[in-house]
């Protein structure tokens, strides 16, 4: 996956929606490139989320209370709430076939917003922009 379309991938994420193309470029040098194998669990439902994933290649099953739920496959991202609050994992996410993932770890995440508070702000109106919409549906 090209550069732009890592910054593209990123700037989906609602969490990242309104960061800076800067901001976006610092989050991708801060991720590392990882490669799994069919099989691999990259998250348990109900286990302590410390990272964040986009994946590049390869498709993961996503199941809730043992239950399919949906696929993901190139561009598609998992695990933001992670790096928000590293509280439980809400499903489990299962390499169905090989993987390439770009992964943020939380401990890299906080360190941006510590270094960067432009960042911080950015995420705070991603957060509300997604809230926003949340609450709108309800109504």
């Amino acid at each position: 996956m090209a550069a732009d379309d890592l910054l593209a991938s990123y700037r989906r994420i609602p969490l990242f929606a309104a960061c800076t193309k800067k901001d976006l470029r610092t989050v991708t040098q801060q991720s590392e490139r990882v490669r799994v194998g069919p099989g691999h669990v990259l998250t348990g439902e109900g286990q302590l989320g410390r990272e964040f994933f986009v994946i590049v290649a390869g498709d993961a099953r996503v199941s809730r209370n043992g239950r399919r739920v949906g696929t993901l496959g190139p561009g598609d991202a998992f695990g933001e709430l992670a790096l928000l609050d590293g509280g439980a994992r809400t499903a489990t996410v299962v390499a169905e076939t090989p993987m390439e993932l770009l992964v943020l770890t939380r401990p890299a995440f906080v360190k941006m917003l510590d270094e960067t508070p432009g960042f911080a702000m950015a995420l705070l109106c991603g957060v509300a922009r997604r809230l926003q919409e949340a609450d709108s549906r309800t109504l």
